[in-house]
């Protein structure tokens, strides 16, 4: 293994429009880096020249995108699937599972809305969800362990969650589900980008993702991957033309209609996926990260949280977010010990300084649009608006 430390990360060429401000808020919308704003002005303006957009493009744009995902996630550039949010490859799931009445779907009580609502939507087809009540602020190997039973088909699980900053021990609790013969659906939205992950190795079935936080594309973007043997087990009910054809295809005589069994996971997508407006910069900020490298985005993103953890005031803030350890994770959720942390946030946001109001906490999400400096100003904001 490599000992060389990642290339620093310079934030501030692709971030030029955060000049003054301190955007700590990457969990809920990533800054579009300058790349990619140059690359949704470029698709506009093919939008007033029409002509510009060509067969070649309309098969470029979902390619592109689709291979960036591709080596995000290692996997072969025909595998991911192309959406518009987390909650598309959740319900793609969801509704195209053969269930049969009495089967269980597990998911966590106080998760995010998104990774269990479509499930909740099966009951019409004799589907029973458990929502498990976790110890602590998410579940555990052993909780899962405990509750999995022999109707149990299928768990979803966020990888970090949303609201308290805990990531899950995706190891663990993926080997526990393979051992089992249950599906592990895991919603990758508030780690992928900041976090490596190889689903060759990993225990997972199916991931999820949006597109707009920590892989800083533009909104409504998202995709999914699920493994060959799940999507094996789906029934595909639809057929879109642009999976099976190309618009040269319109030239011909007659043209061929036939079911075709070699679409792939392209056949799940989201329709119109030659995209130009989205996927185009969305294209451009995948492939900035991964020209970064995830490893060094890590080390990055985890410094900027080491320095946030340090520098906090514990006279005035209680860090309810792990410290160490492998729960902790780009998300730092810190409690004010006097006064009301949402009137905080205004505060804080007229001083330049943006940050999120969840579950009664401030959460802090840097990313590779902030700095050593930004944090700095930011602890200065905290210890002035709690004095």
């Amino acid at each position: 293994m490599s000992t060389i430390p990642p290339k620093p990360i310079d934030t501030a060429l692709q971030f030029p429009e955060l000049a003054g401000r301190v955007w700590l808020n990457t969990a809920h919308q990533a800054p579009l880096p300058d790349c990619a704003r140059a690359a949704a002005e470029a698709a506009v303006g093919a939008k007033v020249r029409p002509w510009e957009l060509s067969t070649e493009r309309f098969g470029d744009v979902p390619r592109r995108v689709r291979s960036a995902l591709a080596r995000l996630i290692g996997v072969p550039a025909d595998e991911p699937i192309l959406g518009n949010s987390a909650s598309y490859g959740l319900h793609l799931i969801a509704e195209n599972f053969p269930w049969a009445d009495g089967d269980e779907v597990l998911t966590m009580k106080g998760d995010f809305p998104s990774d269990i609502l479509p499930w909740i939507a099966q009951a019409q087809r004799g589907v029973r969800v458990r929502q498990l009540q976790p110890r602590g602020r998410v579940l555990q190997p052993d909780e899962v362990a405990a509750a999995i039973g022999p109707r149990t088909r299928l768990l979803c699980l966020t990888w970090v969650h949303s609201l308290s900053g805990w990531a899950i021990d995706l190891e663990a609790i993926g080997r526990l589900c393979r051992d089992a013969g249950v599906v592990f659906v895991l919603n990758a939205s508030q780690a992928l980008g900041a976090r490596p992950l190889d689903v060759r190795r990993a225990p997972v079935d199916a991931v999820i993702a949006a597109g707009w936080k920590w892989l800083l594309g533009p909104y409504a973007t998202g995709f999914c991957w699920l493994s060959p043997a799940l999507l094996a087990r789906l029934r595909c009910t639809r057929s879109y033309w642009l999976a099976v054809l190309t618009s040269d295809d319109l030239g011909r005589t007659e043209i061929d209609l036939t079911p075709r069994d070699d679409a792939g996971a392209a056949k799940w997508d989201l329709f119109a996926t030659a995209n130009f407006f989205n996927f185009e910069p969305w294209a451009a900020s995948l492939e900035l990260l991964l020209g970064y490298g995830i490893e060094a985005v890590r080390a990055h993103d985890e410094a900027l949280v080491q320095r946030l953890v340090d520098g906090l005031d514990r006279d005035r803030w209680r860090l309810t977010s792990p410290e160490t350890g492998p729960a902790r994770s780009t998300l730092v959720f810190v409690e004010p010990r006097d006064g009301s942390a949402q009137d905080l946030v205004r505060t804080l946001a007229a001083a330049g300084v943006h940050v999120a109001h969840r579950s009664g906490a401030l959460r802090l999400s840097p990313h590779v649009c902030n700095t050593a400096e930004d944090v700095d100003r930011a602890l200065e904001a905290l210890h002035r608006v709690a004095a």
